[in-house]
């Protein structure tokens, strides 16, 4: 299963590194700063966008990565996902 994943990202990930570095890095603050500002089933979406995108780099590092770096990464994945949630479910 891994090696299908991996096979099918390869276009995604070619395109992805043939941009210039700032770019990745503006759309994932783009996507999570409108999700905090937005908020509601927008700001819930736009943060699970960037959650995703975070998980999906988290699964095909993994077997690159120490454990220290896995813990770290993992971290911002359910602090990520966390967010999203409050987006979808604030407290009034």
């Amino acid at each position: 299963m891994r090696t299908s994943i991996e096979r099918a990202s390869l276009p995604a990930l070619t395109r992805l590194s043939s941009l210039p570095r700032v770019v990745p890095f503006l759309s994932m603050l783009v996507l999570l700063v409108a999700g905090a500002l937005v908020g509601g089933p927008i700001g819930f979406v736009l943060m699970g966008l960037a959650t995703l995108a975070v998980a999906w780099l988290l699964y095909l590092s993994w077997p690159r990565l120490t454990s220290s770096e896995r813990m770290m990464r993992g971290a911002v994945v359910l602090l990520a996902a966390a967010l999203a949630v409050v987006q979808l479910f604030p407290q009034t």
